[in-house]
């Protein structure tokens, strides 16, 4: 294994050793505090533009499958762990980590204080950084971290959407997944806008018996009602949410007009296209143990979250937008719904499992809201 450094823009370095691909890459340095699912974590397109940090020490010990992918390739720009599993041991497992990454040709680095780090992404907040094993000159790569892009104004959709629209049709491959309601909903049609969407949000509508049409992020309003959806899902992307108004606009349009349901970047698209406003979080929310309150209920989910912007509740429009769901951990904004029309969205992920089944009544109330859709034509 080649020495590798992990530089970060304020100077703080980590020395260790590279396994996946070897080279030299950049993004905004993150923390994930997820125990497993790692494999979810690579191929969720959320994290275009960003090297996640594992909190968990060990990385790598069940190995890698093709059915646990989240999208169609590995979307980190690079991957930090305390250890990498020498052995990866399960029963569907057909390759490891390392060969994994290698594949797709996405640098990690391993043998770093994975607590120190973190540490100082709490403390200073998340930053631009870089990891290299073609260069051991700090000061160097430090300005080079400076002069690389950031995630602020970029739009990272572009990269991660899908070109063409096409029609999903693989369903969830739970056996125990809600049996009673598994293909119920044959009549209804869902049109998913793709901003990087995770197979998983797909699987669950397809579970349900829905079809289910994925179309580009670039498709106008127009374009997607000329489907004749019973209901479209605004899904979640990665990079920042104020930097796409040209989905906001077509999301806007579509206000009114067919019930929707936002998940994480579609949840800022439809807070942005209602009139709200959004910020970057000092180090984001990324992991499998957020605590978030339905208000409504006073019920807590265990959520998984990816995410390093919000919604200001402060600039959605008073008295039309109610708050359903808030963060628990630092009070922010977590989900809302309109008074008037069939609209609702989450900032984070239903389709993923860590309570394991605490989110899985979103998608429920998207089926109904789409029923009653139909009911009122």
């Amino acid at each position: 294994m080649a020495r590798a450094y992990l530089v970060l823009e304020d100077g703080f370095y980590l020395q260790g050793e590279s396994f996946g691909a070897e080279g030299e890459t950049f993004g905004e340095v993150v923390f994930n505090t997820s125990l497993t699912g790692y494999q979810e974590v690579l191929t969720d397109p959320s994290y275009k533009g960003q090297i996640v940090t594992m909190t968990y020490p060990l990385i790598g010990n069940y190995g890698i499958n093709p059915l646990d992918v989240e999208s169609r390739s590995v979307w980190v720009e690079g991957f930090v762990v305390r250890e990498k599993s020498k052995i990866a041991s399960n029963w569907r497992s057909e390759e490891t980590l390392d060969e994994y990454l290698k594949r797709y040709g996405v640098i990690g680095i391993e043998g770093v204080d994975t607590r120190a780090l973190t540490r100082h992404i709490r403390l200073q907040g998340a930053m631009k950084g870089c990891i290299s094993t073609i260069d051991g000159d700090i000061k160097r790569l430090v300005k080079k971290v400076k002069e690389s892009p950031g995630l602020v104004g970029r739009d990272l959709v572009k990269e991660v959407t899908y070109q063409e629209p096409f029609e999903w049709t693989e369903p969830l491959r739970d056996e125990w997944w809600e049996p009673i309601i598994f293909g119920e909903y044959t009549h209804l049609k869902v049109v998913v806008l793709d901003c990087g969407v995770k197979f998983n949000i797909l699987r669950i509508l397809k579970s349900y018996g829905c079809q289910v049409i994925v179309v580009p992020a670039f498709f106008k309003a127009k374009d997607i009602l000329s489907y004749n959806p019973d209901g479209v899902l605004l899904s979640n992307g990665p990079g920042d949410p104020a930097a796409v108004p040209y989905i906001v606009e077509e999301v806007r349009k579509l206000i009114g007009e067919v019930p929707l349901f936002g998940i994480c970047f579609g949840h800022q698209m439809l807070g942005q296209a209602l009139g709200g406003k959004t910020f970057k979080l000092k180090f984001g929310h990324h992991g499998g143990n957020h605590p978030v309150m339905d208000l409504r209920t006073r019920k807590v989910e265990i959520t998984t979250q990816n995410h390093g912007f919000c919604v200001d509740i402060e600039t959605l429009p008073k008295g039309e937008v109610e708050l359903t769901h808030i963060n628990l951990n630092d009070m922010t904004l977590e989900g809302l719904q309109h008074k008037k029309y069939p609209l609702f969205s989450l900032q984070y992920h239903p389709e993923a499992g860590p309570g394991p089944h605490d989110s899985r009544y979103l998608f429920r109330e998207f089926i109904k809201l789409m029923e009653e859709g139909k009911l009122g034509n």
